[in-house]
């Protein structure tokens, strides 16, 4: 029997956008809400505990929509709280994919670079996962802390960017690093300005295919895929700056028939 009840989508900001995208193209039938904290982006400099309230407010929230499913599009949040969400709430939960099986099947020399958020590299998440697969590989992890608030801020070329990257790119080139895993969801937002830097020669990695289709798999396995004759729909909803937003969507995807609401979480949940 189909199950019509939405899937839920959350990140710190917009990045997680990336990702709405991905599961729209493979799952066209489903109703998404995404969720954006936009109001306290960036999380990456905040601390453990603080990341992890905002991800249960953020799930009550879901919880509140009936969601059948939430998919991590946080690599921040899904490293510091996946374990104990799964624990706590009813319905399927996604996490958000590290990249680091695609990087391994992709790369000639097993030396793989990470960017993401601090965070996320203090979490040490994807070298776990990589020395579990791979103890022979090597890992390049990089903290960018400028670069979320510079796309939130819908500066995604330029200058500032350029610089940015630059910094914390250009040192990861001395080694022998042949693949690079975009470790945030914001980061493919400004992938021109990343290739530019890495060369053509570095394959790039952006988790967020595999995890629409992690999220695709679950539903299947769970019996819980939407009405083929169904059109999905989709609502995007942030903590603040909609207008902003909403012209950031529409890089990524067409928005013609898109909701977007504005969402207080402390009157909602």
């Amino acid at each position: 029997m189909a199950d019509n009840a939405p899937i839920g989508i959350f990140d710190s900001g917009i990045g997680g956008l990336t990702v709405v995208k991905e599961v729209r193209r493979l799952l066209p039938h489903e109703h998404i809400i995404y969720f954006g904290d936009t109001a306290r982006t960036p999380y990456g400099s905040r601390s453990p505990v603080q990341i992890v309230e905002f991800m249960h407010q953020i799930l009550s929230f879901f919880e509140s929509q009936k969601v059948k499913m939430a998919i991590f599009a946080c690599n921040t949040m899904t490293a510091l709280g996946f374990e104990e969400a799964r624990r706590r709430y009813p319905f399927l939960l996604t996490a958000m994919n590290t990249g680091v099986e695609q990087a391994l099947k992709v790369s000639r020399n097993k030396q793989i670079g990470v960017i993401a958020t601090q965070a996320t590299i203090a979490s040490g998440s994807h070298g776990k996962v990589i020395k579990d697969m791979r103890p022979d590989a090597a890992i390049y992890p990089q903290a960018c802390p400028k670069l979320v608030p510079l796309i939130e801020n819908e500066i995604i070329e330029g200058a500032k960017v350029d610089e940015a990257v630059l910094e914390y790119l250009e040192p990861m080139k001395s080694g022998h690093m042949d693949t690079l895993i975009l470790g945030c969801t914001h980061y493919p937002f400004i992938d021109q300005a990343i290739r530019h830097v890495v060369g053509l020669e570095v394959q790039i990695v952006d988790p967020a295919q595999d995890t629409a289709l992690t999220a695709y798999e679950l539903l299947v396995r769970s019996g819980k895929l939407a009405d083929a004759q169904q059109s999905g729909h989709v609502k995007l909803c942030f903590s603040a700056g909609v207008e902003r937003a909403k012209r950031m969507a529409s890089l990524v995807m067409d928005i013609a028939n898109v909701e977007f609401e504005q969402v207080d979480l402390a009157v909602r949940c």
